[in-house]
C-alpha cells in the first residue's frame, strides 16, 4: 500500500494508534492535530481484559505501558470533615493497566513518528470534498492537498464528522452534566478524596492527576477555546460548596492547565461515508464511560487490518470494520457517568457511597465491564504485513 496516503485528524490515542498499524501494513500516514503540540497530562486512562492487552501486546508497547503504569489509586468519599464514608477501590478505575493519557499519547507518537508518520501540529481541516480519486482537504494554514482516505479520529466533538456527516447536534447527545480538569499547584494532599453535595463532585489527589470535577448543569452555552470563560463557569458551579472546595477553586483561578467539557454520548448510524470513516470517541464516544481508550486502541487495529486484509478497497473495508465493531462499541451507547458521579441528592449519595463500602454490587459491575471488555474475537492480520 505504499502508493496510498491517509489523513488522520487528531493526535492524541486512536490517531496514532491507527497511525501505528497502517504504517505497518504500507501506508503513507498524516496525523493533523489543531493543538500546537502534543497535549501532556489529562486524565488517566485504563486498559482492562484479554482483548485490551492482545491489542497492545500485538503493538509491541504493552512492555511499555507496563513501565509508565499510575498503578490503580484507591480513592476515598470524605464527608465535609474530611472523614472516610467509603472507599472506590482502585481496580474499579484503573482496569488492570492504568497510564496518564498524555505519557500513552507520547509514546505512541514517539513510535509512530520514528516510523515515518507525518505530523502537522497546529492546523486544522476545514473542508473535505470528495471525487473519483480521493479527497480534496483544506487547511487553516497549510496548502490544500489531496489524500485516498481521511480518518476523524478528534474526538466527541469531531470536526471531521462535522465536515463530512453534518452539524455536531445530529449526533451527539449532551447526558445533562459537565466535568473539568484542572492541574493544581503544589500543596494538595496525594491521598485521592472525594467530596459530594448534591450534583456536585469534586476530587482531589493521586499519582500525577489533576483536581477532577464533575456538576449537573442544564447546556451551557460558551466558547471551548475560551479558558477564562470556561473557568467562570466551573467557579460560579462550586460557589459555596463545603470541605476544601473554596482553596481548590481559589487555585483554579490561577491554573495554567485546565478543560472543562460535556458528558455527552455520540449516536451515529454509520462510521464511514465515502473515503471519511471515523474512529473512537469521534464514531463511538461517551465521555467518562471508562472505554473510551480501549475502545479506539481495537477499533485502530480493527480498522486498519480491515484496510489490509480488503486489499485497500476502502468500500469493503470500512463495511467490514463496521461490521466487526458495532457490537463490541455497543457499550458506549450505554450509561451516564454524570449521575454516578454527582448524584442529585443525599439519598443517591448514600446509596452511591454504599455500593462500595459493601461490594457485592461492586463485583457484579466489575464482571459486567470485564465481560464488555472482551465482547469481541480479534482476527489476526499479521500474515498482511509486507515482508
Amino acid at each position: 500500500m505504499t502508493d496510498t496516503n491517509v489523513l488522520i485528524s487528531g493526535a492524541s490515542i486512536g490517531g496514532p494508534a491507527l497511525a501505528h498499524w497502517l504504517i505497518r501494513y504500507g501506508y503513507n500516514v498524516t496525523v493533523v492535530e489543531k493543538a500546537p503540540a502534543l497535549r501532556p497530562g489529562g486524565q488517566a486512562v485504563d486498559f482492562k481484559g484479554e482483548t485490551h492487552l492482545a491489542v497492545l501486546e500485538r503493538m509491541g508497547v504493552l512492555e511499555d505501558v507496563r513501565r509508565l503504569q499510575t498503578g490503580g489509586t484507591d480513592q476515598e468519599f470524605v464527608d465535609a470533615d474530611g472523614r472516610t464514608l467509603a472507599v472506590m477501590p482502585g481496580e474499579f478505575t484503573g482496569g488492570e493497566l492504568e497510564i496518564m493519557r498524555g505519557d500513552l499519547a507520547r509514546l505512541l507518537y514517539d513510535r509512530t513518528a520514528a516510523a515515518g508518520c507525518e505530523y502537522v501540529f497546529g492546523d486544522s481541516i476545514t473542508s473535505l470534498t470528495e471525487t473519483a480519486g480521493g479527497v480534496h482537504v483544506t487547511f487553516e494554514r497549510g496548502a490544500p492537498r489531496t489524500f485516498d482516505l481521511v480518518v476523524g479520529a478528534d474526538g466527541i466533538h469531531s470536526n471531521v464528522r462535522r465536515l463530512a456527516f453534518g452539524p455536531e447536534s445530529d449526533y451527539v447527545r449532551f447526558l445533562g452534566h459537565y466535568y473539568a480538569l484542572v492541574d493544581l499547584p503544589a500543596g494538595f494532599e496525594n491521598a485521592a478524596k472525594i467530596y459530594n453535595e448534591p450534583g456536585r463532585m469534586v476530587a482531589l489527589g493521586g499519582p500525577k492527576s489533576p483536581a477532577f470535577f464533575v456538576f449537573a448543569s442544564p447546556r451551557l452555552d460558551y466558547d471551548r477555546y475560551d479558558t477564562e470563560e470556561m473557568k467562570r463557569i466551573l467557579i460560579d458551579a462550586y460557589a459555596g460548596m463545603g470541605w476544601r472546595t473554596p482553596a481548590v477553586i481559589e487555585a483554579v483561578r490561577h491554573a495554567d492547565d485546565f478543560y472543562l467539557d460535556s458528558i455527552s454520548q455520540v449516536r451515529i448510524d454509520h462510521y464511514a461515508k465515502g473515503r471519511v470513516v471515523l474512529l473512537g470517541d469521534a464514531a463511538y464516544g461517551n465521555t467518562l464511560g471508562g472505554f473510551g481508550s480501549g475502545l479506539a486502541m481495537v477499533g485502530a487495529y480493527v480498522l486498519a487490518g480491515e484496510l489490509a486484509a480488503a486489499g485497500g478497497d476502502h468500500r469493503v473495508a470500512f463495511r467490514r470494520y463496521e461490521e466487526e465493531f458495532r457490537d463490541y462499541a455497543k457499550v458506549a451507547r450505554n450509561g451516564n457517568a454524570g449521575p454516578f458521579l454527582a448524584p442529585g441528592t443525599p439519598g443517591r449519595i448514600r446509596m452511591r457511597n454504599w455500593m462500595f463500602k459493601y461490594g457485592f454490587l461492586l463485583k457484579i459491575m466489575m464482571r459486567m465491564t470485564d465481560k464488555f471488555a472482551t465482547n469481541i474475537t480479534l482476527k489476526d492480520y499479521s500474515a498482511l504485513v509486507p515482508r
